[in-house]
C-alpha cells in the first residue's frame, strides 16, 4: 500500500475518532438530538468545504502545470527553430511535474545558447563594421537580429580574420606609398594642394580610409610624382649636357665651372631654376661668340660624320656647314648636331660593328704588309709568331663578323624599309670591294716581285752576282776575312776578264760569270741558294768544286725569267 493511501486511511480514522469524541461530549453535555444533528452537519460542511478548497487548489496546480508544459513546449519549439536544432523527444511514463521540470530545463538551456550566439554575433558584427569603415567595404551579409548558426559564426569569424589581414596589407602598402610620396614631394619641393594630398601627408595614419580606390589613387599619385621627378631629371640632364657643351664651346674657365658644381648633380626645383638661368646666360654669351661656337659645333659634326660613315654627298647635303657665320646658321648647326647624335644613338650597335670591322680590317692589312717584309726575320722577342697568330685569328674572325653584321643589317633594313649605307654605299658591297682590292693588290705585288726577280736573274746572268747577306747571317759562311782578301788578291779571273765586274764586300764573295773556270787559289767553295726569305750556304770540299762550277754555269744559262731562286758561288 502506498504511503499516501495509509495517510488517507489515517485521516479517515482521525475523522471518525473526532466525530465519536464530539458525540461523547455532546452526550455528556446533554445536547439534544436535533442540535447534535445540526452540529454534525456543521462539522460535515466544514470538512467538505475544507476538502473542496484543497481539491480546488490542487486542480489549479494541475492546470498551471499543464499550462507551463504547453508554454515550455511552444517556447522550446521556437528556440529549436531559431537555433536550427532538432526537437527534443519527450520521456514516457513520467509525472506531470517531472515533465514540466524537464521541459523547463531544456528551454532554459536553449535560451542560454541563443543568448550566447547573439552576443557573439553582435561582437563580430561590431568588428566587421569597424573594418568596413576603414576598408570602405560592404558589411557581411547576415541579419543582426537573427540567431546565427555555428557555421555562420565561424564563417563570419573567418571573414573578419581575412578583413584584418587585408587591413594590415593595405596599411603596409599605404605606409610605403606615403613614404614614397613624402620623399618625392620633398625632392620636388611640392606642397600638398588637393584635399587628398593633405589627407595623405598631414592627417593621422590610423584615420586614413584604406579603400581600394584610395590605394589606387595613392599609386596614381606616386606615378605622377615619379613622372614629374623623371621629367625634372630629364630636363635637368638636358640642361646639364647643353651647359657642358656650351662651356666647352665657349671655353669657360674651370673655376667658374666648379662654382656651379652643386647644380650639376641634384635635380630639385632650385637646381632646375639655376640650370635654366645658366643655359640662358650661356646662350646669350654664345650669340656674342657665334664664330667660335659654330667652329666648335662643326668639329662635333665632323666627328659624327666619321662615326656614322657619311659619304661626301651626305656631308655636302648639309649646306650651312660651308656658309658664313650667322645666328640662324648657328641654330641650324645645333639642330644638325642633335639629329646626328640621335641618328648615331639609334644605330649605335650597327655603327660600332662597322667600326670594329674597319679596325680589324686595318690591322689585317698591316699584318699582311708585315708578312711580306724581309726584315721581319730580324725581330726579337717572338713578335713574328705573335703577328702570324694574330693574322690567322683575324683571317677567321673577319668573315664571322661580316656574317653577323649582314644579319643585323638585313633585320634593320627590313624594319626601317631603307638601305643601310656606309660612306654612301651598301656596307656589304663596300666589304666585297675591300676584299677585291686586297686580292688585286696582292696579285700586283706578286707580279712585281716576279718581275723584279726575273730582271735580277737576267742581270746576274749578264754581269755576275754580288751576294750580300745581313750581318746576322754572315756567320753562316765558312770563309774568313783573310781568305776573302786572299781570293780577291790572287784570283786570276780578276785580272784576266776585263768585261767582268768585281764587287768586294766585307763578309761576302765575288763570283765571275760567265767564265766557266774555277779559281786556282780558292781553297774552299760554298754553294749558296738564295730564296725570298733566306740564304742557305753549303760549304763544299775542293775536289767537288769543279763539277759544281760547271753545274752552276749551265744552270745560269738555262735559267728562265720566272726562276724562283738563283744559284750562286762563294769561296
Amino acid at each position: 500500500m502506498r504511503r499516501s493511501e495509509v495517510l488517507a486511511a489515517e485521516a479517515v480514522s482521525c475523522l471518525n475518532k473526532a466525530l465519536c469524541h464530539l458525540k461523547d461530549i455532546w452526550e455528556e453535555i446533554g445536547i439534544p438530538e436535533d442540535q447534535r444533528l445540526q452540529r454534525t452537519n456543521v462539522v460535515k460542511n466544514h470538512i467538505k468545504n475544507l476538502l473542496d478548497m484543497m481539491i480546488k487548489e490542487e486542480e489549479s496546480l494541475k492546470k498551471r502545470l499543464i499550462s507551463s508544459i504547453e508554454k515550455c513546449k511552444a517556447e522550446m519549439d521556437t528556440l529549436c527553430l531559431e537555433l536550427q536544432l532538432n526537437g527534443f523527444e519527450e520521456e514516457t511514463g513520467i509525472t506531470m511535474l517531472q515533465q514540466e521540470k524537464n521541459i523547463r530545463t531544456q528551454v532554459e538551456a536553449l535560451v542560454k545558447e541563443k543568448t550566447r550566439r547573439m552576443q557573439q554575433l553582435k561582437s563580430l558584427l561590431d568588428q566587421d563594421q569597424d573594418l568596413c569603415d576603414i576598408l570602405c567595404s560592404m558589411p557581411y551579409g547576415i541579419a543582426p537580429d537573427s540567431v546565427p548558426t555555428p557555421e555562420q559564426l565561424e564563417s563570419l569569424s573567418q571573414h573578419i580574420a581575412n578583413q584584418n589581414a587585408e587591413k594590415a596589407r593595405r596599411h603596409a602598402e599605404f605606409m610605403d606609398l606615403k613614404k614614397q610620396i613624402t620623399v618625392y614631394m620633398a625632392e620636388l619641393e611640392h606642397i600638398p594642394e588637393t584635399s587628398f594630398e593633405k589627407d595623405v601627408v598631414c592627417e593621422d595614419e590610423d584615420h586614413f580610409c584604406l579603400s581600394r580606390d584610395n590605394i589606387t589613387s595613392l599609386k596614381l599619385l606616386v606615378c605622377q610624382l615619379e613622372e614629374r621627378k623623371a621629367e625634372n631629371e630629364a630636363v635637368c640632364e638636358a640642361h646639364r649636357e647643353k651647359i657642358q657643351r656650351l662651356w666647352d664651346r665657349l671655353q669657360v674657365p674651370q673655376e667658374e665651372r666648379e662654382a656651379f658644381n652643386d647644380h650639376m648633380v641634384a635635380s630639385r626645383k632650385r637646381n632646375l631654376e639655376a640650370l635654366q638661368a645658366e643655359v640662358q646666360r650661356l646662350e646669350e654669351l654664345k650669340l656674342l661668340n657665334i664664330r667660335h661656337v659654330t667652329d666648335a659645333i662643326r668639329s662635333e659634326i665632323a666627328v659624327f660624320w666619321e662615326k656614322c660613315f657619311f659619304s661626301s654627298d651626305q656631308r655636302q647635303a648639309f649646306a650651312p656647314y660651308f656658309k658664313d657665320f650667322t645666328e640662324e646658321l648657328l641654330s641650324l648647326h645645333d639642330a644638325e648636331i642633335q639629329r646626328l647624335k640621335q641618328h648615331y644613338e639609334n644605330h649605335k650597335e650597327l655603327f660600332d660593328g662597322v667600326q670594329q670591322w674597319e679596325d680589324s680590317w686595318r690591322l689585317f692589312l698591316e699584318l699582311e704588309k708585315k708578312a711580306t717584309d724581309p726584315t721581319r726575320f730580324t725581330n726579337r722577342g717572338g713578335n713574328l709568331l705573335k703577328e702570324e697568330k694574330q693574322r690567322s685569328e683575324l683571317h677567321k674572325s673577319l668573315p664571322k663578323l661580316e656574317k653577323k653584321l649582314k644579319a643585323q643589317i638585313d633585320a634593320w633594313e627590313s624594319e626601317q624599309d631603307r638601305e643601310f649605307l656606309v660612306n654612301g654605299q651598301k656596307f656589304l658591297q663596300y666589304v666585297e670591294e675591300q676584299w677585291e682590292l686586297h686580292r688585286i693588290e696582292k696579285e700586283k705585288e706578286k707580279q712585281e716581285r716576279h718581275l723584279k726577280k726575273s730582271k735580277q736573274t737576267e742581270e746576274d746572268m749578264l754581269y755576275g752576282t754580288a751576294v750580300r747577306t745581313p750581318t746576322k747571317r754572315r756567320l753562316l759562311t765558312t770563309t774568313t776575312p783573310n781568305k776573302s782578301r786572299k781570293f780577291n788578291a790572287t784570283s786570276s779571273i780578276s785580272s784576266a776578264t776585263p768585261n767582268s765586274t768585281s764587287r768586294s764586300v766585307f763578309g761576302g764573295t765575288v763570283c765571275r760569270s760567265p767564265v766557266p773556270r774555277l779559281p786556282l787559289s780558292a781553297n774552299k767553295v760554298g754553294f749558296i741558294i738564295k730564296t725570298e726569305d733566306s740564304i742557305v750556304v753549303q760549304p763544299l770540299l775542293q775536289r767537288q768544286t769543279w763539277s759544281l762550277w760547271n753545274t752552276c754555269y749551265n744552270a745560269h744559262l738555262a735559267a728562265s725569267m720566272a726562276l724562283p731562286h738563283t744559284l750562286l758561288l762563294t769561296g
